[in-house]
């Protein structure tokens, strides 16, 4: 027989993780999107402006699923594809008014996941809570991480 082991905190995100995913997909859905179109556009919305490729890293989904995701979206008009100005090769993604207008008419909806979500906490633990998750990250992801903190797009 094994000690006794405490949770690892992968595995106390991967459930949380799963457990505000199942309300997000009950939430997208009824706007018609998935959860992984809602992170693409809500990417968009803080960082415009993005390559697929950057996109690709800020949703978590390959190029080939990009490619996809970019299609679907762009047939529905939630974004647009132009050519950016300092380098006419390059094709950037932006949100436009109708993805502006859909996920505002989330917005309400996705707040109360997170109210319920962080409804246990104070603010200080809530503070903490978010410091944590962005040490997290950084250790994973320094690059990210040092690029966020110079103020400079991480994922141009």
């Amino acid at each position: 027989m094994s000690p006794h082991r405490e949770v690892s905190f992968l595995y106390l995100l991967k459930q949380a993780e799963l457990a505000a995913r199942k309300r997000l997909d009950e939430v997208v859905e009824t706007a018609g999107i998935t959860a992984t179109q809602y992170a693409a556009l809500t990417s968009l919305e803080q960082q415009p402006d993005l390559t697929a490729a950057a996109l690709a890293r800020n949703s978590f989904v390959t190029a080939q699923t990009t490619a996809q995701l970019v299609r679907g979206l762009e047939e529905r008009g939630l974004i647009a594809r132009h050519r950016d100005p300092r380098s006419r090769r390059q094709v950037l993604l932006v949100l436009t008014d109708a993805g502006r207008r859909l996920l505002d008419g989330l917005r309400d909806a996705v707040d109360e996941i997170e109210r319920r979500m962080t409804s246990g906490l104070t603010a200080g633990e809530l503070a903490g809570v978010r410091a944590g998750l962005e040490a997290f990250r950084a250790g994973i992801d320094p690059d990210r991480a040092a690029a966020r903190d110079a103020g400079a797009p991480a994922t141009r």
